[in-house]
Protein backbone atom coordinates (compact mmCIF):
# COMPACT_ATOMS: atom_id res chain seq x y z
CA UNK A 1 0.00 0.00 0.00
CA UNK A 2 1.45 3.35 -1.10
CA UNK A 3 0.40 6.79 0.18
CA UNK A 4 -1.43 8.56 -2.64
CA UNK A 5 -1.87 12.34 -2.63
CA UNK A 6 -4.30 14.12 -4.91
CA UNK A 7 -3.56 17.34 -6.79
CA UNK A 8 -4.74 19.63 -3.97
CA UNK A 9 -2.67 17.80 -1.37
CA UNK A 10 0.45 17.82 -3.58
CA UNK A 11 0.03 21.56 -4.18
CA UNK A 12 -0.25 22.20 -0.43
CA UNK A 13 2.78 19.97 0.21
CA UNK A 14 4.89 22.02 -2.22
CA UNK A 15 4.12 25.19 -0.23
CA UNK A 16 4.38 23.76 3.28
CA UNK A 17 7.30 24.80 5.51
CA UNK A 18 8.36 24.27 9.09
CA UNK A 19 6.20 26.33 11.47
CA UNK A 20 3.20 26.45 9.12
CA UNK A 21 -0.46 25.70 9.75
CA UNK A 22 -1.89 23.22 7.25
CA UNK A 23 -5.48 24.34 6.94
CA UNK A 24 -8.22 22.34 5.27
CA UNK A 25 -11.84 21.47 5.82
CA UNK A 26 -12.71 18.35 7.73
CA UNK A 27 -12.02 15.34 5.55
CA UNK A 28 -9.60 17.21 3.27
CA UNK A 29 -6.66 14.90 4.05
CA UNK A 30 -4.63 17.10 6.41
CA UNK A 31 -3.21 14.12 8.29
CA UNK A 32 -1.84 12.42 5.17
CA UNK A 33 -0.45 15.69 3.78
CA UNK A 34 1.21 16.49 7.11
CA UNK A 35 2.82 13.05 7.22
CA UNK A 36 3.96 13.46 3.61
CA UNK A 37 5.69 16.72 4.60
CA UNK A 38 7.52 14.92 7.42
CA UNK A 39 8.39 11.93 5.24
CA UNK A 40 9.54 13.86 2.15
CA UNK A 41 10.70 17.34 3.13
CA UNK A 42 11.95 16.67 6.64
CA UNK A 43 13.34 13.16 6.27
CA UNK A 44 14.17 12.96 2.54
CA UNK A 45 11.78 10.18 1.53
CA UNK A 46 9.83 10.12 -1.73
CA UNK A 47 6.22 9.23 -2.56
CA UNK A 48 3.92 9.48 -5.58
CA UNK A 49 5.39 12.25 -7.67
CA UNK A 50 6.82 14.44 -4.90
CA UNK A 51 10.35 14.00 -6.26
CA UNK A 52 11.67 13.26 -9.76
CA UNK A 53 8.25 12.33 -11.12
CA UNK A 54 7.99 9.03 -9.26
CA UNK A 55 4.41 7.74 -9.14
CA UNK A 56 4.43 4.27 -7.63
CA UNK A 57 7.61 3.76 -5.61
CA UNK A 58 7.99 4.60 -1.92
CA UNK A 59 11.63 5.62 -1.44
CA UNK A 60 12.72 5.27 2.23
CA UNK A 61 13.72 8.26 4.35
CA UNK A 62 17.35 9.38 4.07
CA UNK A 63 17.47 11.40 7.32
CA UNK A 64 14.96 9.75 9.65
CA UNK A 65 13.78 11.74 12.66
CA UNK A 66 11.66 10.80 15.65
CA UNK A 67 8.02 11.76 15.15
CA UNK A 68 5.66 13.03 17.84
CA UNK A 69 1.97 13.45 17.06
CA UNK A 70 -0.07 15.43 19.57
CA UNK A 71 -3.77 14.87 18.95
CA UNK A 72 -7.10 14.39 20.72
CA UNK A 73 -7.48 11.61 23.28
CA UNK A 74 -10.22 9.94 21.26
CA UNK A 75 -8.19 9.95 18.05
CA UNK A 76 -5.19 8.53 19.93
CA UNK A 77 -7.22 5.79 21.61
CA UNK A 78 -8.96 4.71 18.38
CA UNK A 79 -5.61 4.29 16.57
CA UNK A 80 -6.57 6.55 13.67
CA UNK A 81 -3.07 7.94 13.34
CA UNK A 82 -1.52 4.46 13.07
CA UNK A 83 -3.85 3.87 10.10
CA UNK A 84 -2.53 7.08 8.50
CA UNK A 85 1.09 6.09 9.23
CA UNK A 86 0.83 2.61 7.70
CA UNK A 87 1.27 3.64 4.00
CA UNK A 88 4.53 5.39 4.99
CA UNK A 89 5.90 2.25 6.61
CA UNK A 90 5.64 3.79 10.08
CA UNK A 91 3.92 2.73 13.28
CA UNK A 92 3.97 3.68 16.94
CA UNK A 93 4.87 0.02 17.60
CA UNK A 94 8.52 -0.47 16.44
CA UNK A 95 7.83 -4.12 15.60
CA UNK A 96 5.25 -3.01 13.00
CA UNK A 97 7.41 -0.24 11.54
CA UNK A 98 9.71 -0.62 8.55
CA UNK A 99 12.24 1.48 10.46
CA UNK A 100 12.13 -0.47 13.72
CA UNK A 101 13.88 1.38 16.53
CA UNK A 102 15.48 3.89 14.13
CA UNK A 103 12.37 6.07 14.15
CA UNK A 104 10.50 6.60 17.38
CA UNK A 105 6.82 7.39 16.77
CA UNK A 106 4.82 8.73 19.72
CA UNK A 107 1.09 9.45 19.49
CA UNK A 108 -0.35 11.18 22.54
CA UNK A 109 -3.08 13.60 23.59
CA UNK A 110 -2.87 17.31 24.30
CA UNK A 111 -3.43 16.56 27.98
CA UNK A 112 0.04 15.00 28.10
CA UNK A 113 1.96 17.61 26.10
CA UNK A 114 4.13 18.57 29.10
CA UNK A 115 5.74 15.11 28.99
CA UNK A 116 7.59 16.11 25.81
CA UNK A 117 8.96 19.52 26.75
CA UNK A 118 12.53 18.13 26.96
CA UNK A 119 12.45 16.44 23.53
CA UNK A 120 15.01 17.82 21.05
CA UNK A 121 15.79 17.37 17.34
CA UNK A 122 12.52 15.58 16.58
CA UNK A 123 9.50 16.55 14.49
CA UNK A 124 6.08 17.35 15.94
CA UNK A 125 2.70 17.27 14.23
CA UNK A 126 0.14 19.14 16.31
CA UNK A 127 -3.30 17.90 15.33
CA UNK A 128 -6.00 20.55 15.91
CA UNK A 129 -5.45 24.05 17.27
CA UNK A 130 -5.17 23.84 21.06
CA UNK A 131 -2.83 26.71 21.83
CA UNK A 132 -5.27 29.62 21.73
CA UNK A 133 -4.33 32.42 24.12
CA UNK A 134 -1.37 31.98 26.45
CA UNK A 135 -2.22 29.13 28.80
CA UNK A 136 -0.22 26.14 30.01
CA UNK A 137 -0.42 24.20 26.72
CA UNK A 138 0.64 27.30 24.76
CA UNK A 139 3.73 27.87 26.88
CA UNK A 140 4.71 24.22 26.62
CA UNK A 141 4.20 24.29 22.85
CA UNK A 142 6.50 27.33 22.51
CA UNK A 143 9.25 25.52 24.47
CA UNK A 144 8.91 22.43 22.27
CA UNK A 145 8.95 24.55 19.09
CA UNK A 146 12.32 26.08 20.02
CA UNK A 147 14.08 22.71 19.88
CA UNK A 148 12.14 20.78 17.22
CA UNK A 149 10.56 21.02 13.80
CA UNK A 150 6.77 21.28 13.76
CA UNK A 151 3.59 21.99 11.84
CA UNK A 152 -0.06 22.40 12.85
CA UNK A 153 -3.08 20.72 11.26
CA UNK A 154 -6.36 22.56 11.71
CA UNK A 155 -9.66 23.08 9.96
CA UNK A 156 -10.34 26.28 11.93
CA UNK A 157 -7.01 27.69 13.16
CA UNK A 158 -8.27 30.88 14.83
CA UNK A 159 -11.29 33.06 15.52
CA UNK A 160 -9.33 36.15 16.63
CA UNK A 161 -5.74 37.39 16.64
CA UNK A 162 -5.09 36.19 20.20
CA UNK A 163 -5.67 32.64 18.92
CA UNK A 164 -2.51 33.03 16.81
CA UNK A 165 -0.38 34.50 19.61
CA UNK A 166 1.55 31.35 20.56
CA UNK A 167 2.13 30.33 16.94
CA UNK A 168 3.41 33.82 16.10
CA UNK A 169 5.83 33.64 19.05
CA UNK A 170 6.96 30.11 18.08
CA UNK A 171 7.73 31.39 14.58
CA UNK A 172 9.86 34.22 16.02
CA UNK A 173 7.55 37.05 14.90
CA UNK A 174 7.37 38.30 18.52
CA UNK A 175 9.64 37.68 21.49
CA UNK A 176 6.81 37.17 23.96
CA UNK A 177 3.19 37.97 24.79
CA UNK A 178 4.08 41.41 26.14
CA UNK A 179 5.62 42.54 22.84
CA UNK A 180 2.56 41.31 20.92
CA UNK A 181 0.19 43.16 23.27
CA UNK A 182 2.19 46.39 23.19
CA UNK A 183 2.17 46.46 19.41
CA UNK A 184 -1.34 45.26 18.62
CA UNK A 185 -3.77 45.03 21.55
CA UNK A 186 -5.97 47.72 23.10
CA UNK A 187 -7.70 46.44 26.22
CA UNK A 188 -11.04 47.73 27.46
CA UNK A 189 -10.70 50.18 30.37
CA UNK A 190 -14.00 49.42 32.05
CA UNK A 191 -14.07 45.66 32.56
CA UNK A 192 -13.27 43.65 35.68
CA UNK A 193 -11.11 41.19 33.73
CA UNK A 194 -8.80 41.90 30.75
CA UNK A 195 -10.92 42.09 27.61
CA UNK A 196 -9.67 43.04 24.16
CA UNK A 197 -11.39 46.17 22.90
CA UNK A 198 -9.69 46.23 19.50
CA UNK A 199 -6.49 45.40 17.61
CA UNK A 200 -4.20 47.90 15.89
CA UNK A 201 -2.01 47.42 12.81
CA UNK A 202 -4.20 44.56 11.65
CA UNK A 203 -2.51 44.60 8.26
CA UNK A 204 0.72 43.35 9.88
CA UNK A 205 -1.13 40.53 11.62
CA UNK A 206 -2.88 39.60 8.39
CA UNK A 207 0.44 39.45 6.53
CA UNK A 208 2.01 37.27 9.25
CA UNK A 209 -0.98 34.93 9.35
CA UNK A 210 -1.02 34.55 5.57
CA UNK A 211 2.70 33.72 5.61
CA UNK A 212 2.13 30.63 7.76
CA UNK A 213 -1.27 29.40 6.53
CA UNK A 214 -1.22 26.76 3.79
CA UNK A 215 -4.64 25.71 2.50
CA UNK A 216 -5.58 22.39 0.97
CA UNK A 217 -7.77 22.98 -2.06
CA UNK A 218 -10.15 20.17 -2.89
CA UNK A 219 -13.57 19.63 -4.36
CA UNK A 220 -15.90 18.15 -1.78
CA UNK A 221 -17.59 14.92 -2.86
CA UNK A 222 -20.56 15.71 -0.61
CA UNK A 223 -23.35 18.25 -0.56
CA UNK A 224 -24.63 19.64 2.73
CA UNK A 225 -28.36 20.20 3.19
CA UNK A 226 -29.24 22.48 6.12
CA UNK A 227 -32.75 21.90 7.46
CA UNK A 228 -33.98 24.53 9.97
CA UNK A 229 -36.79 23.23 12.19
CA UNK A 230 -38.73 25.89 14.08
CA UNK A 231 -39.73 24.81 17.61
CA UNK A 232 -41.48 26.53 20.52
CA UNK A 233 -40.31 27.98 23.83
CA UNK A 234 -41.92 29.22 27.04
CA UNK A 235 -42.20 32.97 26.38
CA UNK A 236 -43.66 33.82 29.81
CA UNK A 237 -40.84 32.08 31.70
CA UNK A 238 -38.28 33.73 29.44
CA UNK A 239 -39.73 37.20 30.10
CA UNK A 240 -39.89 36.51 33.84
CA UNK A 241 -36.19 35.60 33.94
CA UNK A 242 -35.25 38.75 32.06
CA UNK A 243 -37.42 41.00 34.21
CA UNK A 244 -37.04 39.58 37.74
CA UNK A 245 -33.50 38.14 37.53
CA UNK A 246 -34.75 35.33 39.78
CA UNK A 247 -33.77 31.66 39.38
CA UNK A 248 -37.17 30.02 39.75
CA UNK A 249 -35.60 26.58 39.21
CA UNK A 250 -33.71 26.85 42.51
CA UNK A 251 -35.65 29.73 44.12
CA UNK A 252 -32.72 32.13 44.51
CA UNK A 253 -31.43 35.37 42.94
CA UNK A 254 -29.49 35.17 39.68
CA UNK A 255 -25.90 36.14 40.46
CA UNK A 256 -24.36 37.02 37.09
CA UNK A 257 -24.74 37.20 33.32
CA UNK A 258 -23.50 33.64 32.75
CA UNK A 259 -26.10 32.19 35.10
CA UNK A 260 -28.86 34.23 33.46
CA UNK A 261 -27.81 33.03 29.98
CA UNK A 262 -27.75 29.44 31.20
CA UNK A 263 -31.28 29.75 32.57
CA UNK A 264 -32.60 31.50 29.47
CA UNK A 265 -31.19 28.72 27.33
CA UNK A 266 -32.62 26.07 29.66
CA UNK A 267 -36.06 27.63 29.29
CA UNK A 268 -35.64 27.52 25.51
CA UNK A 269 -33.90 24.16 25.06
CA UNK A 270 -36.00 22.15 27.52
CA UNK A 271 -39.29 22.90 25.78
CA UNK A 272 -41.21 19.66 24.98
CA UNK A 273 -41.60 20.66 21.31
CA UNK A 274 -37.87 20.15 20.84
CA UNK A 275 -37.72 16.50 21.82
CA UNK A 276 -40.95 15.80 19.94
CA UNK A 277 -39.34 17.16 16.77
CA UNK A 278 -36.18 15.12 17.43
CA UNK A 279 -38.25 11.92 17.62
CA UNK A 280 -39.94 12.77 14.32
CA UNK A 281 -36.54 13.23 12.65
CA UNK A 282 -35.31 9.92 14.10
CA UNK A 283 -38.28 8.15 12.51
CA UNK A 284 -37.28 9.50 9.08
CA UNK A 285 -33.52 9.05 9.62
CA UNK A 286 -32.87 5.76 11.44
CA UNK A 287 -29.19 6.54 12.17
CA UNK A 288 -28.87 9.94 13.78
CA UNK A 289 -26.05 11.79 15.56
CA UNK A 290 -27.33 14.40 18.01
CA UNK A 291 -25.13 17.18 19.41
CA UNK A 292 -26.17 18.85 22.66
CA UNK A 293 -24.67 21.17 25.31
CA UNK A 294 -26.03 20.53 28.80
CA UNK A 295 -26.74 17.60 31.12
CA UNK A 296 -30.44 18.47 31.39
CA UNK A 297 -30.63 18.03 27.60
CA UNK A 298 -28.92 14.65 27.92
CA UNK A 299 -31.52 13.55 30.48
CA UNK A 300 -34.33 14.56 28.11
CA UNK A 301 -32.69 12.78 25.16
CA UNK A 302 -31.96 9.58 27.09
CA UNK A 303 -35.52 9.30 28.36
CA UNK A 304 -37.21 10.07 25.04
CA UNK A 305 -39.66 7.66 23.41
CA UNK A 306 -37.45 6.83 20.42
CA UNK A 307 -38.81 4.55 17.68
CA UNK A 308 -38.85 0.83 18.48
CA UNK A 309 -35.50 -1.01 18.38
CA UNK A 310 -33.51 2.25 18.49
CA UNK A 311 -30.13 1.76 20.21
CA UNK A 312 -29.07 4.83 22.20
CA UNK A 313 -25.39 5.45 22.95
CA UNK A 314 -23.53 8.53 24.20
CA UNK A 315 -20.16 10.26 24.15
CA UNK A 316 -19.60 12.91 26.81
CA UNK A 317 -17.82 13.59 30.07
CA UNK A 318 -19.71 10.74 31.73
CA UNK A 319 -19.55 7.97 29.14
CA UNK A 320 -17.37 7.11 26.15
CA UNK A 321 -19.46 4.65 24.16
CA UNK A 322 -18.76 3.79 20.54
CA UNK A 323 -21.17 4.45 17.69
CA UNK A 324 -23.79 1.65 17.61
CA UNK A 325 -23.63 -1.04 14.95
CA UNK A 326 -27.30 -1.62 14.29
CA UNK A 327 -29.99 -0.73 11.78
CA UNK A 328 -31.50 2.03 13.94
CA UNK A 329 -29.58 4.14 16.45
CA UNK A 330 -29.20 7.53 18.11
CA UNK A 331 -25.74 8.74 19.16
CA UNK A 332 -25.78 11.52 21.76
CA UNK A 333 -22.63 13.67 21.66
CA UNK A 334 -21.75 16.61 23.89
CA UNK A 335 -20.08 19.43 21.95
CA UNK A 336 -17.13 19.93 24.30
CA UNK A 337 -16.36 16.20 24.46
CA UNK A 338 -16.94 15.07 20.89
CA UNK A 339 -16.99 17.88 18.36
CA UNK A 340 -13.71 16.70 16.83
CA UNK A 341 -11.21 13.86 16.62
CA UNK A 342 -13.53 11.15 15.25
CA UNK A 343 -15.69 10.46 12.24
CA UNK A 344 -18.68 8.44 11.17
CA UNK A 345 -19.42 7.24 7.65
CA UNK A 346 -22.39 5.02 8.52
CA UNK A 347 -24.94 7.85 8.60
CA UNK A 348 -25.85 10.89 6.54
CA UNK A 349 -27.81 12.69 9.28
CA UNK A 350 -26.83 14.97 12.15
CA UNK A 351 -29.02 17.02 14.50
CA UNK A 352 -28.02 20.08 16.52
CA UNK A 353 -30.39 19.78 19.47
CA UNK A 354 -29.10 23.12 20.79
CA UNK A 355 -26.64 25.62 19.38
CA UNK A 356 -23.02 25.93 20.42
CA UNK A 357 -21.58 29.35 21.26
CA UNK A 358 -18.57 28.56 19.06
CA UNK A 359 -18.53 28.72 15.26
CA UNK A 360 -15.37 26.63 15.25
CA UNK A 361 -16.96 23.89 17.36
CA UNK A 362 -20.08 23.91 15.19
CA UNK A 363 -18.03 23.49 12.01
CA UNK A 364 -15.97 20.71 13.59
CA UNK A 365 -19.17 18.94 14.64
CA UNK A 366 -20.55 19.11 11.09
CA UNK A 367 -17.37 17.50 9.85
CA UNK A 368 -17.96 14.30 11.81
CA UNK A 369 -20.04 12.90 8.92
CA UNK A 370 -18.54 14.96 6.08
CA UNK A 371 -15.58 12.75 5.16
CA UNK A 372 -13.82 11.91 1.92
CA UNK A 373 -14.62 8.23 2.27
CA UNK A 374 -18.29 8.57 3.15
CA UNK A 375 -20.57 6.55 0.86
CA UNK A 376 -23.21 9.31 0.99
CA UNK A 377 -23.44 12.11 -1.56
CA UNK A 378 -26.07 14.12 0.33
CA UNK A 379 -25.65 14.97 4.01
CA UNK A 380 -28.49 16.30 6.16
CA UNK A 381 -28.01 18.73 9.06
CA UNK A 382 -31.01 19.55 11.23
CA UNK A 383 -30.99 22.73 13.34
CA UNK A 384 -33.56 23.59 15.99
CA UNK A 385 -34.32 27.32 16.17
CA UNK A 386 -36.78 29.51 18.06
CA UNK A 387 -37.63 33.20 18.07
CA UNK A 388 -36.22 33.58 21.59
CA UNK A 389 -33.84 36.60 21.55
CA UNK A 390 -30.85 34.64 22.89
CA UNK A 391 -31.42 31.84 20.35
CA UNK A 392 -31.64 34.37 17.50
CA UNK A 393 -28.47 36.14 18.69
CA UNK A 394 -26.48 32.89 18.84
CA UNK A 395 -27.64 31.98 15.34
CA UNK A 396 -26.61 35.38 13.97
CA UNK A 397 -23.13 35.10 15.50
CA UNK A 398 -22.58 31.64 13.99
CA UNK A 399 -23.84 32.82 10.61
CA UNK A 400 -21.15 35.55 10.69
CA UNK A 401 -18.61 32.85 11.61
CA UNK A 402 -18.17 34.45 15.02
CA UNK A 403 -18.51 33.19 18.59
CA UNK A 404 -21.47 34.28 20.71
CA UNK A 405 -20.55 36.65 23.55
CA UNK A 406 -22.90 36.76 26.54
CA UNK A 407 -21.82 40.18 27.82
CA UNK A 408 -22.15 41.82 24.42
CA UNK A 409 -25.61 40.28 24.04
CA UNK A 410 -26.88 41.93 27.23
CA UNK A 411 -25.20 45.24 26.46
CA UNK A 412 -27.00 45.31 23.12
CA UNK A 413 -30.32 44.52 24.86
CA UNK A 414 -29.87 47.39 27.33
CA UNK A 415 -28.89 50.06 24.76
Amino acid sequence: MQPELDEGQLKALSKLKNGNILCGGVGSGKSRTGLAFYFCKVCGGQINGTERGLRNDLVPMIWPKDLYIITTAKKRDKGEWDDELEPFGLNSDPEKSDYGDKVKVVIDSWNNIKKYVEVKDAFFIFDEQRVVGYGSWSKTFIKIAKSNGWIFLSATPGDCWMDYLSIFIANGFYRNKREFECRHVIYSRYTKYPQVDRYVDDYILTRLRDSILVNIEYSKPTERHIDIRLVSYDRESYKRLMKDRWNFYENKPIENVSELCYLLRKTVNADPSRIEMAICIAREHPRLIIFYNFDYELDILKNAAWPAETVVKEWNGHRHEEIPDSERWVYLVQYSAGAEGWNCITTDSLLFYSQSYSYKMTEQAMGRIDRRNTPFRDLYYFNFKTYAPIDVAIGRALKRKKNFNESMFFRSRNN
